[in-house]
């Protein structure tokens, strides 16, 4: 199974590379975050034209969440259940589902902006309401992971300069012990290997020539329990979809999986 998170800001502005870059990955399930589109303007159709079914979590505003499948999607769950929201609002962050015998999660983790804003406590507060919520099955049998945007880099590796955002979120020790109490719920890092260059950098902001000058970070992560960590045979960041024109800031983080190993 061929298992990939992508964060494609605006899936509706994406969507022929979307649905080019589906045809040719042979991707089974795709964990999608920032869709930036109601649930009703989401692209079922198009989708289901490909041999995709389609969970969504979305209203419209900048976030958004969605599962696509091609080997089934069950015991669906929209939102982060007991999850914090943000002024007075629960926002479309989570969902998830069983796809093919896997529990997966897609998730976009708030982006907390400054570290004295309001929302850079709420980001911490939905982590670690994430880690609660993922528990059981982190600890169960079945492969499980949580995939998506996390908008943390994990170490000081996933950055290209750590000079570069001292001070600064996604970098912080409180965002980063979030995602080892994640871990510790009994979920690891799946690290994927870089296509090019000698880090697997999954995000590149669009000014100052960030892409060609390899100026980025590994925000958009993979954690598998052990049942899924002992299943992967492959990851990587698939960097190629990063390039050319209408492409978003993100590339996919693609993994797979031999769940009879």
């Amino acid at each position: 199974m061929r298992i990939a998170t992508f964060n494609v800001n605006s899936i509706t502005a994406r969507l022929p590379r979307l649905l080019a870059w589906l045809e040719s990955s042979g991707t089974d399930v795709l964990c999608v975050q920032e869709t930036k589109c109601s649930a009703e303007q989401f692209p079922h159709d198009a989708l289901r034209e490909l041999g995709y079914e389609s969970a969504v979590n979305a209203t419209g505003r900048w976030n958004g969440v969605a599962l696509l499948s091609r080997v089934g999607l069950e015991d669906v769950v929209p939102g982060l259940v007991g999850g914090p929201g943000y002024e007075g609002v629960e926002e479309p962050r989570a969902i998830s589902a069983t796809c093919g015998g896997v529990r997966l999660w897609s998730v976009y983790v708030p982006n907390g902006r400054e570290v004295a804003h309001d929302h850079y406590g709420y980001k911490l507060e939905w982590l670690r309401s994430l880690a609660g919520a993922v528990a059981e099955d982190a600890a169960g049998p079945r492969p499980f992971a949580v995939l998506g945007d996390f908008n943390i880099a994990p170490t000081d590796e996933d950055v290209f300069d750590p000079a570069v955002f001292e001070g600064l979120t996604h970098v912080t020790p409180a965002e980063r012990a979030a995602l080892e109490t994640l871990r510790a719920a009994g979920l690891a890092d799946v690290v994927p290997r870089p296509l090019k260059y000698d880090r697997p950098y999954t995000y590149w902001d669009y000014r100052q020539l960030a892409f060609p000058k390899n100026r980025g970070m590994r925000i958009d992560l993979v954690y598998g329990n052990e049942a899924f960590g002992k299943a992967v045979t492959d990851a990587y960041v698939d960097r190629e979809e990063r390039k050319g024109k209408g492409a978003s800031d993100h590339a996919p983080v693609v993994v797979d999986l031999d769940l009879g190993a």
